[in-house]
């Protein structure tokens, strides 16, 4: 972990920017550390409804943001974390891909030289409803068209890549990827074909560690209890990650036998956009840093339970001055719970020095402000 001052303009307004694989890089090392690959979205979120919105009445939200959304989501977080992200995408020419393309490399310092503008294709748009800590989301789109010249025939060379498992096929990339060295970590939708048949997740041999949440999990091993399911699916893959929502997160390491489990950090929940990518990506880092399996699984929940604080997916996600500051925070709050506090005691050496208000408000309700005068 190395901690250094960032360059004047820094568009995040860093004091201290935090590379957790800082002592471990070398000269031959691949030039990104994590590769993703997927949709990317507006996102408009409304937050502060006092309940559901009822059909033929207009609500007001006390709350708005906007942000790249989707698989941008997942690449925030990680970028955040001090993770070199190089993503994969297709962005249209309109003005949203234009916000959302400059938001990605300009403002979170994420590689886009993998991605691609498509004239004349219009940017996926979501709509997010948070409210009773639930969210409602609309979104429309189009499958952008395939690009006029062929892709690279392997994604670049990644300490990780995150993948989507897909029911019933495989995806290209994710062998190639794991064939040059690259750590996979997947997660997976819901199957709505009903059949939850694991063995038709072909691309879960190629998986360094499978991270579905609780549903997911029993159905696909046929098993009533979350912890049983992790078990079961550690025979398939080196390492699975079961979330188990307000209970925290249990996890198994089929290659040492080693179980963990870490209860989930009681917050307010304001809006649960994104909670789910920001858990992998806190996990992701922990792994490639080199942390014991505990520490990994208690960094991505203490990440994910600040991010659902703050509205919107990719505007929430921390990085390391939220983590520290949370961590100086909780150690001043009266009757705290000593056992609590020493499950995150390895933090103490790796975060900078706070220097922002917690939580940091990150959000704002436009898609940019014009210059004035």
């Amino acid at each position: 972990m190395t901690t250094s001052t960032p360059p004047a303009g820094d568009p995040q307004d860093r004091t201290a920017a935090v590379d957790p694989l800082g002592g471990l890089r070398a000269p031959d090392d691949p030039r990104c550390d994590v590769y993703l690959t997927g949709t990317v979205f507006l996102d408009i979120v409304f937050t502060g409804l006092a309940a559901a919105p009822v059909r033929g009445t207009e609500s007001w939200a006390r709350g708005m943001g906007s942000s790249p959304g989707g698989i941008a989501n997942m690449a925030t977080a990680l970028a955040r974390l001090g993770l070199r992200t190089s993503l994969a995408a297709a962005f249209g020419d309109d003005h949203y891909g234009e916000y959302c393309w400059d938001a990605l490399e300009q403002g979170e310092g994420i590689d886009l030289s993998g991605s691609r503008k498509v004239p004349g294709w219009h940017s996926p748009v979501t709509v997010s409803m948070a409210y009773e800590g639930e969210r409602t989301m609309v979104s429309h789109g189009h499958e952008a068209p395939p690009p006029e010249g062929a892709l690279p025939e392997c994604p670049p060379r990644a300490r990780a890549a995150i993948a989507a498992l897909l029911p019933g096929r495989g995806d290209p990339w994710i062998g190639r990827a794991a064939s040059h060295g690259s750590l996979i970590f997947a997660d997976v939708g819901w199957d709505d074909s009903g059949r939850w048949d694991l063995a038709g997740l072909v691309d879960l041999e190629h998986c360094e560690a499978f991270l579905p949440n609780a549903a997911e999990a029993m159905r696909y091993t046929r098993t009533d209890d979350p912890r049983k399911a992790a078990w079961k699916l550690a025979e398939k893959v080196p390492v699975a990650v079961v979330t188990l929502g307000a209970e925290g997160a249990y996890a198994v390491d089929g290659r040492t036998g080693e179980s963990a489990r870490v209860p989930a950090i009681a917050v307010e929940a304001l809006d649960p956009t994104g909670a789910g990518d920001v858990f992998v990506a806190g996990f992701v880092t922990g792994t490639l840093a080199g942390w014991p399996l505990a520490d990994r699984l208690a960094f991505a929940g203490l990440t994910a339970a600040l991010s659902v604080q703050e509205f919107g997916g990719s505007l929430s996600a921390p990085g390391w001055s939220e983590v520290a500051t949370w961590w100086r925070s909780v150690q001043g709050v009266a009757d705290q719970d000593p056992a609590a506090l020493r499950r995150y005691g390895f933090l103490e050496d790796l975060l900078p020095a706070p220097s922002r208000p917690w939580p940091l408000r990150r959000a704002v309700p436009t898609i940019g402000f014009g210059s004035v005068g």
